[in-house]
């Protein structure tokens, strides 16, 4: 048996491959095209180098034998305990010799539940599981925007290493980076982004009012509430809270360190990158810019979002 989730299919193992080894391509750079790691992306290569296609192939990650494996019996033993003692792993390790460790993984390859969801005097399940899965989605446009900055590398005249590879001469180092400033409505994920030279208070502050004025052309008459995370630009300058408080709206922030707290701007920018930023190789930075507005337009407008069943405009204006 395979990877049950592949990162890539077997075509796109391909197209790695031979773009490293027949198009002399650096592994780094094809692997961030592709959105995998370096270390998958070596292992592949190296494989096509000794095997051709043929070593392509999924293999399965199971060891040829397990010595060590916890035999039958004892996951029964443990299983028996845990429906005796109602104890966490640790108890159930010290009844049974097995390791702590060892115990949680039975407990979660029998799919028992926590002690939390369970009746404590039966140890039956009474506590429905908490599921992750399910997405939050404001009812009204307008009723909450999701704002964030994404970070790009500029291109030099002539075209980056994306064009010519890692030569000296079109490196591009010390040209510096471009901003892209992003603003999603949460309800009809209606974007709206701009490029800029920093990530500032006042430049974040611009972008808002601007967005405003855009989601308001589209027939969102207003922002109620603005999420971000916990830049200094969202928290602490003065010039994005007059911009928050202009538009008479109410600021939020999201949780330190739970990104996936404000996943609809995280998942445009992830959009951006393979749609606009690295769907072609540019020859200059003012063509990657130029292209921006209209790769905007067909996201708002034509591009179907699964996540609505439909395209961002269409929830804004329905026909």
């Amino acid at each position: 048996m395979g990877h049950p989730n592949p990162p890539l299919t077997m075509r796109g193992k391909l197209i790695l491959s031979q773009r490293v080894v027949v198009d002399k391509r650096p592994v780094a750079h094809v692997a961030k095209e592709l959105g995998i790691s370096r270390q998958c992306a070596h292992r592949w290569v190296r494989r096509y180098r000794e095997q051709g296609e043929a070593g392509l192939v999924e293999r399965s990650s199971r060891p040829r034998s397990s010595p060590t494996k916890t035999s039958p019996q004892k996951e029964i033993e443990v299983l028996q305990a845990r429906r005796q003692l109602k104890a966490g792993p640790l108890r159930i390790a010290a009844v049974t010799a097995v390791p702590a460790r060892t115990v949680a993984r039975i407990l979660a390859r029998h799919h028992v539940p926590p002690l939390a969801w369970c009746d404590p005097l039966t140890g039956e399940l009474i506590r429905a599981s908490r599921a992750t899965a399910n997405r939050y989605e404001r009812d009204k446009p307008g009723e909450l925007v999701h704002i964030d900055v994404k970070k790009l590398g500029r291109i030099p005249d002539g075209g980056g290493w994306r064009a010519h590879g890692r030569s000296e001469a079109v490196r591009g180092r010390g040209i510096g980076f471009d901003y892209v400033h992003v603003v999603i409505d949460d309800h009809s994920r209606l974007a709206y982004a701009e490029i800029h030279p920093n990530e500032k208070g006042i430049t974040a502050a611009g972008v808002l009012l601007r967005a405003a004025g855009f989601f308001r052309s589209c027939g969102i008459p207003r922002i109620e509430r603005v999420l971000s995370d916990n830049a200094f630009a969202y928290r602490l300058s003065t010039d994005f809270k007059k911009a928050v408080a202009q538009l008479h709206a109410t600021q939020r922030f999201i949780k330190p360190h739970c990104p996936w707290t404000n996943g609809k701007v995280e998942r445009l920018n992830r959009t951006l990158a393979t749609e606009w930023a690295y769907r072609q190789i540019y020859t200059s930075n003012q063509q990657r810019t130029d292209a921006l507005a209209p790769w905007l337009n067909h996201y708002n407008t034509e591009r179907i979002h699964t996540g609505i069943g439909g395209t961002p405009i269409s929830r804004v204006s329905p026909r």
